[in-house]
């Protein structure tokens, strides 16, 4: 019995062309954590929902667990690494904000303006968990995807 794994063509161009602008919210949402509701969890669930969705719609991904896992890996090491890297003056010190670098700009009195280089390390941890979760949940996926495929 020969049966087409997938949805129907219109399924999968949809898919296809979606994978842009869900991509680059889920990275929005990541890089804009420190401004707004949202951050590296929120974001690596939103980028993680398009393995979920080119598993509906094309009945597998090609993507290594072996990789994903190492990339899981990564995103925590990087985390750890920059908690660890202030520790001079305390555990996960902030100490790229009022730097005058690159995330270390100084906020004026009052609210933030919504300036995206005004964060310190915070980008930068929301980057790491980002990566982290997207990695971690889309394992899931692939290995809960793989297990119902081969009853």
């Amino acid at each position: 019995m020969n049966k087409e794994r997938g949805m129907s063509r219109i399924v999968k161009t949809v898919t296809c062309i979606l994978s842009i602008p869900i991509t680059i919210f889920g990275l929005y949402i990541i890089l804009h954590g420190h401004l707004t509701p949202g951050g590296g969890f929120a974001g690596g669930a939103i980028i993680a929902t398009l393995v979920a969705l080119f598993l509906i719609s094309f009945g597998s991904v090609k993507l290594p667990e072996k990789s994903l896992s190492v990339l899981e890996s990564l995103g925590l090491v990087a985390f750890i690494i920059l908690a660890f890297i202030g520790l001079s003056t305390s555990f996960f010190h902030n100490f790229l904000a009022n730097s005058n670098g690159l995330f270390g700009s100084s906020v004026s009195f009052g609210s933030n303006s919504g300036f995206l280089n005004t964060g310190g390390i915070i980008p930068l941890m929301n980057l790491a968990v980002g990566l982290e979760v997207f990695s971690a949940l889309s394992l899931i996926l692939l290995l809960m995807f793989k297990g119902d495929i081969n009853d």
